[in-house]
C-alpha cells in the first residue's frame, strides 16, 4: 500500500527527473548543432559559395529539388548556378555589386543567388507581392545594376524601373518582358568560376540583401553577410535530424529567411531533397506530403492554422512526415496540430531577419519559442528581458539611469546586445534606419543592443515565450504590416483626411488584422476604396475594417491614441462610430453590421 505520506516527495522527484531529461536533451543538441556552425566567424575565408560547392561534391548525384514534376540533381543544380556565374562575369559585375531577384518559387531561384556569391555579387531578394511605390523602392535601395524576375513579376518591374533615375535592366527568365537570360544559358559556361574571384572576401562580407517591413516606413533591406547566411543555413539540420535520405517540403515564398534560407540549407547542406511547390495550397498540402515522401516541413504559424480550418483529407495521417520547424505557431493550435496530423517533433524558433537574437525550442513545450537553461545563462549574456512602458512605448529605466531588467514571467522587450565579434546586428542598407534599432547606455555607459521590439517572456525554467509585438508593426498573413506605411497609402485616397492604423484580433486567425480609424475631408467611395488602395499596398497591408471618427485621438504632443482604440476593435457595442468591413467575397468594403459581426465571430468569413 502507498504511504500518502511519501507523494509530496515524489511528484518533485519527477519533475526534477523530467528537468533532467530536458536538459540532457538540450545539451547533446546544442553540441550537435556547435559542430556544424561553430567554425562560422566573420573573419573566415570560407563562404556560403564554398559550402554549397563542398556540398555539390559530395552528393552530386542526389535529387537537389522536387518540382513540378521534375527532379534536379546537385550537379544540374550547380551547373546552372555557374551558368548564372558566367553570366554575370560577361555583363561586367565583380564582388560586391548588386542584383536583384523578384522571380517566384522555383529550383533556378536557389541556383541564381548562390551563382552571383560564386563570384562575390550580392543578391537583392524582392517581396514577389510589391508593386508600384513599394517595388520601386525596393529596387532602388537595393542599388541593382540588373534585376532578374520571372514570367509572373517581370511586367510589374518592368513598369516600376521605366521611370527609375539609374534604372537596372531588366531580365525575364521565361516571361515577356525584359531581356531574355534563358536564352543565354545554353551558351554560358557549366564549369565553375575561379574561386580567385571571390577570394578577397570573408565571412563579414554580405551576400545578400533581405528585406524587412521594419516598424516604420516603406520595407529595408537588411545585410546578411556570408557568416551570418552560414549559420542560417545550418541551424536546423541538427535539431530536425536532416540527413541526405530526407525530403523536405517548402511552400513558404523563397525570398523570405524561414524557408528561402533556412529551409533550403536545412536540406542543400545536408544533401537531402526540397520538395519546391510555387506557392502554398492547403488543398493540396497532404497529397504533396504524401505522394512526395516528405519526412520534415517549413511552417508559418498561419500555415498551419489553413490546414487546420480545412475538412479532413484522407491522406493527412498517412504520411512519412516526422519532424519540421518553423514560427508563428500559436499555443491555442499548437497540439491540435501535431495530434490531428501525427507529427512527432516540431521545432518551433525565434528569430528576425534584421536582429541578432536567435532562440529555438526543441522539446515540445506548448508555446515556447525557446529556452535559456539557468546553467547556459552565461553562453546567452547577449539576450536579455527589459521592463517596457506600453503607454510610453519605451523601455523603463531606473533612477541610475541604466534600464531595469523584467523580472521572471513578466513581460518585457527583448534585446540582443551588439558586439564585434559574435551575435552580429550588420544593419540595413539605410544608416538612419539602422540607428534607431540600437539602444544605448543599457546597462552600463556605451554599450549597445539591438531592439527586437518584441514582447517576450522568459518563465522560471528559462522557456521564452512571445507576448506580442510593441511599436508600429503587426502580423497579418506572415507578413508584418507597417501602419505608417498603410496610413500613408489611405490619405492619399479622395475624402480621407487623417488615418490611424492598428491591428486587431479575428477569431480563428493568426496575428492582426488591419484596422483604421479616419477622419474625413469629403466623399469617400468605399465600394471602390479597396481596389484604390490595392494600387498602393500589398493586399495583406490593406485594413480589413475602416472606423469613422469626428476628430482624430491624439496625444497633447499630437500622437494618435491606439491603446484604447485597440480595446474597442469593431465590437459594435463599444464603438458608435460606423465601420466598414472588407467582404472577402465580394472584395469590397461594406457596413459592418450586427449580423456581419455576428457571422465574423462565428468564423462565417475567411480572409
Amino acid at each position: 500500500m502507498v504511504n500518502p505520506a511519501a507523494l509530496p516527495a515524489a511528484v518533485p522527484f519527477r519533475d526534477s527527473f523530467s528537468q533532467m531529461k530536458r536538459d540532457l536533451d538540450f545539451l547533446r543538441m546544442a553540441i550537435r548543432m556547435h559542430k556544424l556552425i561553430g567554425d562560422v566567424t566573420p573573419d573566415s575565408r570560407q563562404l556560403v559559395a564554398d559550402d554549397f560547392e563542398e556540398s555539390v561534391d559530395k552528393h552530386a548525384g542526389n535529387i537537389a529539388f522536387r518540382f513540378e514534376g521534375k527532379l534536379t540533381t546537385y550537379a544540374e543544380f550547380d551547373a546552372t548556378a555557374n551558368r548564372i556565374a558566367h553570366w554575370a562575369l560577361a555583363h561586367g559585375l565583380k564582388a560586391g555589386d548588386r542584383v536583384a531577384l523578384c522571380m517566384e518559387n522555383c529550383p533556378d531561384y536557389v541556383a541564381i543567388w548562390v551563382g552571383l556569391a560564386k563570384v562575390g555579387v550580392v543578391t537583392a531578394l524582392v517581396n514577389t507581392h510589391l508593386e508600384g511605390e513599394s517595388l520601386k523602392h525596393c529596387l532602388a535601395i537595393s542599388d541593382a545594376t540588373h534585376v532578374i524576375t520571372g514570367p509572373h513579376q517581370d511586367r510589374a518591374v518592368c513598369s516600376v524601373t521605366a521611370g527609375m533615375e539609374n534604372a537596372p535592366k531588366v531580365w525575364t527568365l521565361g516571361g515577356a518582358h525584359g531581356e531574355d537570360i534563358a536564352a543565354m544559358m545554353p551558351n554560358l559556361s557549366s564549369e565553375r568560376p575561379s574561386r580567385e574571384l571571390r577570394a578577397q572576401l570573408r565571412g563579414k562580407d554580405m551576400c545578400l540583401l533581405i528585406y524587412t517591413s521594419g516598424t516604420t516606413g516603406m520595407p529595408k533591406a537588411t545585410r546578411i553577410t556570408n557568416s551570418r547566411l552560414q549559420i542560417m543555413l545550418r541551424t536546423f539540420i541538427a535539431p530536425c535530424y536532416t540527413g541526405p535520405r530526407d525530403r523536405v517540403y517548402i511552400t513558404l515564398p523563397l525570398y523570405h529567411g524561414t524557408g528561402g534560407i533556412c529551409g533550403v540549407g536545412q536540406a542543400m547542406m545536408s544533401g537531402a531533397s526540397i520538395v519546391l511547390r510555387r506557392k502554398f495550397s492547403a488543398s493540396a498540402f497532404w497529397d504533396d506530403v504524401v505522394d512526395e515522401g516528405v519526412t520534415s516541413i517549413v511552417y508559418i504559424g498561419e500555415l498551419c492554422r489553413y490546414l487546420l480550418n480545412r475538412p479532413p483529407h484522407p491522406k493527412e495521417r498517412a504520411h512519412r512526415l516526422q519532424t519540421g520547424f518553423g514560427n508563428g505557431l500559436r499555443p491555442e493550435i499548437w497540439t491540435e496540430f501535431r495530434e490531428r496530423f501525427n507529427i512527432r517533433h516540431l521545432v518551433e524558433f525565434y528569430a528576425a531577419t534584421d536582429g541578432n537574437v536567435n532562440l529555438m525550442s526543441i522539446d515540445g513545450t506548448v508555446g515556447a519559442v525557446g529556452r535559456i537553461p539557468k546553467w547556459l545563462k552565461a553562453r546567452f549574456d547577449h539576450v536579455e528581458f527589459v521592463k517596457f512602458d506600453l503607454e510610453t512605448e519605451d523601455v523603463v529605466r531606473g533612477e541610475d539611469g541604466f534600464v531595469i531588467r523584467a523580472e521572471t514571467n513578466e513581460p518585457g522587450e527583448m534585446l540582443g546586445r551588439i558586439a564585434d565579434t559574435e551575435f552580429e546586428f550588420a544593419g540595413y542598407h539605410d544608416p538612419k534606419a539602422t540607428e534607431k534599432k540600437i539602444l544605448r547606455d543599457v546597462f552600463e555607459p556605451g554599450d549597445k543592443w539591438f531592439r527586437t521590439g518584441d514582447l517576450m517572456r522568459k518563465d522560471e525554467n528559462g522557456y521564452v515565450y512571445f507576448v506580442d509585438r510593441v511599436g508600429d508593426t503587426f502580423r497579418w498573413k506572415g507578413e508584418n504590416v507597417s501602419t505608417s506605411e498603410v496610413s500613408d497609402a489611405m490619405i492619399r485616397a479622395d475624402g480621407i483626411a487623417t488615418a490611424n492604423v492598428y491591428g486587431v484580433e479575428i477569431p480563428g486567425t493568426e496575428g492582426k488584422a488591419g484596422m483604421a480609424a479616419v477622419t474625413l475631408s469629403g466623399g469617400v467611395d468605399f465600394e471602390s476604396l479597396h481596389y484604390e488602395l490595392s494600387s498602393s499596398l500589398p493586399a495583406y497591408a490593406i485594413p480589413i475594417f475602416i472606423r469613422i471618427q469626428r476628430e482624430p485621438d491624439t496625444t497633447g504632443t499630437m500622437k494618435y491614441r491606439k491603446v484604447e482604440l485597440m480595446k474597442e476593435g469593431y465590437n459594435p457595442d463599444m464603438v458608435d462610430d460606423p465601420i466598414w468591413m472588407y467582404h472577402p467575397d465580394r472584395r469590397q468594403y461594406v457596413p459592418f453590421t450586427q449580423d456581419r459581426y455576428d457571422s465574423l465571430i462565428s468564423g462565417a468569413f475567411r480572409f
